[in-house]
């Protein structure tokens, strides 16, 4: 065919140079061997890791870790007992930072601290996961406490104040912490050092998130069964903000006139009405 005829005129035109310079002896050699072999395309499959090197395959430490983990939790019942219920007493919301591990920070162990993360520790009517998460908290978990952590040094943060667009989805969810420098930009904004400027709007961030806790539903349903409720002491689930230092270890609580803030709001967020002989402080 036409194809073949161009393949064998394309073999002939790269062998007739070699035949040439190979003389009469290396003629018949080269003919004997044929066209040279074709430059073969480097493999795009990068090779196999090997599975005992942990550098190569870090999947392989953390499952080995698991392992030792899991031989201590069966060899101590105080610690299996713990595992098997779920009883958690406190709500965390908190960043996704890796430096800010709830249980770690409160000193409880596993089973006592019901966990939400997600960057800058925000609390945003729109985000059915966290909704659900505050949702079954209350009403189904019955946590006493609720706490929103922020955490000094919050990329999160720092990102929202530069006038920078990081693109969707990730900017959307930053516009939630301008919204807040936004709202409260007396208080952040104459602040001169950039660094100070930072850590004010981790504290007001943390504030203002642990307000947006009060104005969903579900805290609301519970706070107001808690305060009709003849056997309570307290209004429930209390709601506290406060601030984690990387560099030293320690969570500062924040100083938060929740009386104060929940009566400006409530002509706008509260969703049930309460008779005054119910309330608790």
């Amino acid at each position: 065919s036409g194809s073949k005829r161009k393949v064998m005129r394309r073999s002939a035109r790269s062998v007739a140079p070699r035949l040439a310079a190979a003389g009469t002896n290396g003629a018949r050699r080269l003919l004997s061997e044929g066209p040279p072999p074709r430059a073969v395309a480097p493999s795009l499959t990068p090779p196999a890791a090997d599975p005992d090197d942990p550098l190569a395959n870090p999947m392989a430490r953390l499952l080995e870790q698991n392992k030792q983990w899991a031989a201590a939790m069966r060899s101590s019942p105080a610690m299996l007992k713990r595992m098997v219920q779920h009883k958690p007493k406190y709500l965390w919301i908190g960043c996704s930072d890796a430096r800010v591990p709830a249980n770690e920070l409160l000193g409880e162990g596993a089973g006592e601290v019901f966990v939400h993360r997600n960057v800058a520790n925000l609390v945003v009517s729109t985000d059915v996961n966290l909704m659900s998460v505050i949702q079954y908290a209350v009403t189904a978990l019955k946590v006493s406490d609720i706490i929103v952590c922020g955490h000094y040094d919050c990329g999160g943060v720092r990102a929202a104040m530069r006038p920078t667009d990081h693109q969707p989805p990730l900017e959307n969810w930053l516009r939630n912490i301008r919204d807040v420098v936004w709202l409260h930009r007396d208080t952040v904004m104459q602040i001169e050092d950039l660094e100070a400027r930072y850590r004010k709007l981790v504290e007001v961030n943390t504030m203002q998130q642990s307000l947006n806790v009060f104005k969903t539903g579900a805290v609301q349903r519970a706070r107001v069964a808690s305060r009709m409720d003849p056997t309570s002491k307290h209004t429930l689930p209390r709601v506290h903000a406060v601030v984690y230092d990387p560099l030293e270890g320690e969570l500062k609580p924040l100083s938060v006139d929740y009386k104060k803030l929940l009566k400006e709001q409530e002509t706008v967020y509260q969703l049930y009405q309460l008779p005054e002989h119910a309330r608790k402080q």
